[in-house]
């Protein structure tokens, strides 16, 4: 059975939901990029909690999906913009907290690796540190300040400018995030719908180590609930290490489709990538065929350093238990009605 915060439809409150709801909402706390994919799922985490949420975004018009998860006036979403210090000093006033989920996959005008994941990760702790508010940022397994990769580099750079300022900030590095709005399977599988083929870049024996987007949430929650260890960079994966390939396999049985999974050496990925980036939205670029040629998975100190999920007491949630929820509009409609007969 799916767990229901994994559908497409919010579930009904709980009774300790409601019991939080019901409570003076008093404390506050700020998210930058609260609008996205785990922005959403972190908002929910804090509404239930009973936290007065601000939503510190670029459009506040568009993040009016965020309202119904908390009471009447509970979640308040805010313009900023992380290019502009004042505007992300404004949305930081009276916070008890504030959590940077800010980022981009890839660059996009003057959203670029370095104004969003450095200057802006900066901008929000200055802020922090200029309200004495507690910071959570969240990063990304593989920030490497020696990486080849301009993404990996800027989150690194985000991760010190958030310690420089905030040396109690605590730090999250998740693995690919998968959940209904994920923008990995729902990519692939969308692609499956048309190509007869799938590339395995590089091979496809890089290593991942998914993790659930309402885990992470509930990690972040921990964080703001004071269960994670200040000054603290944790790594967040799921319960399974598995390749690239074998995510595109369990991706491809979920579906109920048969598509060819074609090796792509590196150097003809990026050659490739460098036609793909032209586009709005690239399937790839070259700057990911970097971050492919290394495994995302979470470091063994970490493990034994407790700096995991386990270590703030969640139990990872497994693919097999998520899956099924959103990946199934992508079979055929005859295959979903022999499926639900």
């Amino acid at each position: 059975m799916v767990d229901a915060a994994t559908s497409d439809e919010m579930p009904l409150p709980d009774e300790a939901e409601l019991e939080a709801r019901s409570a003076p909402m008093e404390r506050l706390v700020t998210v930058y990029g609260g609008s996205g994919f785990i922005g959403r799922h972190v908002v929910r985490s804090l509404a239930r909690m009973g936290w007065r949420v601000r939503v510190a975004v670029r459009r506040p018009d568009l993040a009016g999906h965020l309202q119904p998860l908390g009471a009447v006036g509970q979640i308040n979403p805010v313009q900023a913009n992380l290019r502009y210090p004042a505007s992300v000093l404004r949305a930081a006033e009276g916070a008890e907290v504030v959590i940077n989920l800010v980022g981009v996959l890839h660059e996009g005008g003057r959203q670029s690796f370095e104004a969003v994941h450095n200057f802006g990760a900066k901008q929000v702790a200055l802020a922090a540190r200029e309200v004495g508010a507690r910071l959570i940022h969240v990063s990304a397994i593989g920030a490497d300040p020696n990486s080849a990769s301009s993404y990996a580099r800027t989150k690194a750079a985000g991760e010190s400018a958030a310690r420089e300022a905030v040396p109690e900030a605590v730090i999250f590095r998740p693995s690919i995030v998968f959940g209904p709005e994920d923008n990995f399977f729902n990519r692939f599988a969308a692609m499956s719908r048309l190509a007869p083929a799938l590339p395995l870049i590089g091979g496809g024996t890089t290593r991942f180590q998914p993790v659930f987007v309402g885990d992470v949430a509930n990690a972040v929650a921990k964080a703001v609930d004071e269960i994670a260890k200040p000054g603290t960079v944790y790594e967040l994966g799921g319960p399974e290490i598995l390749t690239f390939k074998q995510l595109m396999e369990i991706m491809l049985k979920e579906i109920d489709r048969k598509r060819l999974l074609v090796p792509l050496p590196f150097a003809i990925a990026s050659l490739q990538a460098r036609l793909l980036e032209l586009l709005p939205n690239p399937l790839l670029t070259r700057d990911q065929v970097k971050l492919l040629a290394h495994d995302n998975v979470v470091s063994a100190q970490a493990i034994a350093e407790g700096r995991i999920l386990e270590g703030l007491g969640i139990q990872p949630t497994a693919l097999g238990a998520v899956l099924p929820g959103y990946l199934w509009r992508y079979r055929k409609a005859g295959q979903f009605t022999r499926l639900v007969a």
